[in-house]
C-alpha cells in the first residue's frame, strides 16, 4: 500500500496537516507515484512553519530515499538521494577528509530539504549558503525527470534553490564537498557585554565559523549581552561522543519566562570571564541541539514560532531596536541566534543577503504572535526579508515585496507545475503561485 493517511506537523508544532503520505524507497516507485498522483515531497520536516505541508492532500516523504549514489574522494563530489540527512554525511566521509561546505543548525535537514530552503550555517560569510556548493541537481516534474546545474536548465536551477520545492520534486543531487584536515572544531568563546559589542565583535572577526547565542531577556545596557563563539576546522583529536538525551513529553519549560531568565543566566556565566577555548567533535560544533531529541516539545502542546529575519549591514540600529523590542516584551526563549551574512545568494527565493541575521524562538502566544507582527514590519522597513524555512505567519503582500525575484520564480515554477499539483500550505497563504500566473 503507497498511501497512508496521517497527521503530522512541521518542527514547531503550530501548523498540523492531514493526508495521504507516500514513502518511496526507491527512485522508479517515486517517478510512478507522480505520474498518477502529483504531490508535492518533503524530508524530516525541521522547517518551523507550513512550508512541508499539504492539508486535506497528498505528500511525498522522501526520508526513505537516502541511498548514496558515487563519491570521488579525490574531488570531494558526492552524489546522493534527496533523503540522506547533512549529518550522515558527516558520519560517512569526515573520516575521508571530507564534509558538507555549509551545514544549518541541524543534521536532520536532508539534502532535498537543504536545497528547498537554500540554508546557510555558521560560515555564510565565508562560504555561501548551501546552494553555493550544488553541482547539479535532479528532478522529476510535469511527468518528466530534468537535471538543472549552474550552467544548464540554470534558471530552473536557481529557481529549485531556496524553491520550497515548486519546481519539481528533488531526486537526487551533485555537491561539492569540503577538504577538512581533522573530524574536530577548535572553539573560542567569549561573553559579550551589550549589543553593540556584539555588532562590533561579528563586524571583527576573522574566523571562518562564528555565532552569537543572544540573551533575549537581558534589557537596558546589557541589552544584546551573550557569547560568540568562533571556530575553525582542526586535526586535533576530538573528544568521545556524548551520549543524547530526549524529551519524553510537550512539558512547555522554553515557553515559561522565568525558566528562560534563570537558563539564560546560567549559560551566560558557563563561559569564564576570560573565555575558554576547546576541541569539539564537529556534530557537536554544528548541531548542538541535536544532541536533545524532540527538543520542540519544550515549548508545551501549542508549539512555538521562529521569527528569523536577515537586514542590511547598515541597518544593525534598527535590528537593535529590534531585540530591545524582544527583550522588553520577556516572550523571547532561550534560544536566540545572532550571525554575519556574506553578500552570496544562489537562488531567486534564498533568504541570504548581506548583512546580519537575527532568530528568536517564541511560545505560541497571542502576545508573541502580535509581537512577531511588528518585528516583521520593522524587518521591512529596514529593508530586509524573512526566512520561509521558518517563516508561519507573514501575509503574502509582505514575503513578494522582500523577494524581487518571486515573480521570475513563479512562472518558473509554472513551467515546471502546470497544474499546480506541487503547492502547500505555504505557497497557498503567501500566494506566491496564483498572484504570478496573473501577471503572464
Amino acid at each position: 500500500m503507497l498511501w497512508k493517511t496521517t497527521e503530522y506537523a512541521a518542527w514547531g508544532n503550530v501548523h498540523k496537516a492531514k493526508g495521504q503520505i507516500a514513502r518511496p524507497e526507491r527512485a522508479a516507485t517515486l517517478e510512478r507515484i507522480l505520474a498518477e498522483a502529483p504531490a508535492p515531497a518533503f524530508g524530516n520536516r525541521r522547517s518551523y512553519g507550513d512550508s512541508p505541508l499539504n492539508d486535506g492532500g497528498r505528500a511525498i516523504d522522501m526520508t526513505r530515499m537516502d541511498k548514496i549514489i558515487g563519491f570521488d574522494p579525490a574531488t570531494g563530489v558526492v552524489e546522493a538521494e534527496a533523503g540522506v540527512t547533512l549529518a550522515e554525511l558527516i558520519r560517512l566521509f569526515a573520516a575521508k577528509g571530507w564534509i558538507p561546505a555549509v551545514v544549518p543548525g541541524t543534521g536532520f535537514a536532508t539534502i532535498g530539504g537543504a536545497i528547498a530552503n537554500d540554508v546557510h550555517g555558521k560560515n555564510h560569510h565565508v562560504d555561501g549558503s548551501f546552494g553555493a556548493h550544488v553541482l547539479a541537481i535532479t528532478l522529476q516534474s510535469a511527468g518528466k525527470r530534468v537535471t538543472a546545474t549552474p550552467e544548464r536548465l540554470k534558471t530552473l536551477f536557481r529557481a529549485t534553490l531556496g524553491g520550497i520545492g515548486q519546481t519539481g520534486v528533488i531526486v537526487s543531487a551533485k555537491l561539492q564537498m569540503k577538504r577538512i584536515p581533522g573530524a574536530a572544531m577548535r572553539v573560542s568563546e567569549r561573553r559579550i557585554m551589550s549589543w553593540k559589542d556584539h555588532i562590533d565583535a561579528l563586524e571583527g572577526s576573522t574566523a571562518t565559523y562564528a555565532v552569537s547565542w543572544i540573551d533575549a531577556q537581558a534589557k537596558g545596557a546589557t541589552m544584546g549581552r551573550g557569547i560568540l563563539e568562533e571556530a575553525e576546522l582542526t586535526d586535533a583529536t576530538p573528544p568521545g561522543p556524548s551520549r543524547a538525551k530526549s524529551v519524553p513529553v510537550a512539558i512547555g519549560l522554553f515557553s515559561n519566562s522565568l525558566f528562560a531568565r534563570a537558563f539564560n543566566e546560567v549559560y551566560f556565566r558557563r563561559v569564564p570571564e576570560a573565555g575558554r577555548t576547546s576541541v569539539k567533535r564537529l556534530e557537536e560544533f554544528f548541531f548542538p541541539l541535536d544532541k536533545v531529541h524532540a527538543m520542540n516539545r519544550l515549548y508545551g502542546k501549542g508549539g512555538f514560532h521562529q521569527f528569523q529575519c536577515v537586514v542590511p549591514p547598515d541597518q544593525t540600529e534598527a535590528l537593535g531596536q529590534m531585540m530591545s523590542k524582544i527583550a522588553r516584551s520577556g516572550l523571547g526563549s532561550p534560544l536566540a541566534v545572532l550571525k554575519r551574512m556574506g553578500p552570496f545568494r544562489a537562488g531567486m527565493l534564498s533568504f541570504p543577503t548581506e548583512g546580519y541575521t537575527l532568530a528568536v524562538d517564541f511560545p505560541n502566544r497571542t502576545r508573541a504572535v502580535k509581537l512577531i507582527e511588528e518585528l516583521e514590519a520593522m524587518t521591512a522597513a529596514a529593508g530586509g526579508r524573512l526566512y520561509l524555512a521558518k517563516d508561519s505567519l507573514a501575509p503574502g503582500d509582505t514575503i513578494k515585496a522582500m523577494y524581487p525575484e518571486w515573480q521570475a520564480w513563479a512562472r518558473e515554477a509554472a513551467k515546471a507545475d502546470p497544474d499546480g499539483d506541487l503547492m502547500t500550505n505555504m505557497v497557498r497563504r503567501l500566494d506566491l503561485r496564483t498572484a504570478a500566473e496573473t501577471t503572464q
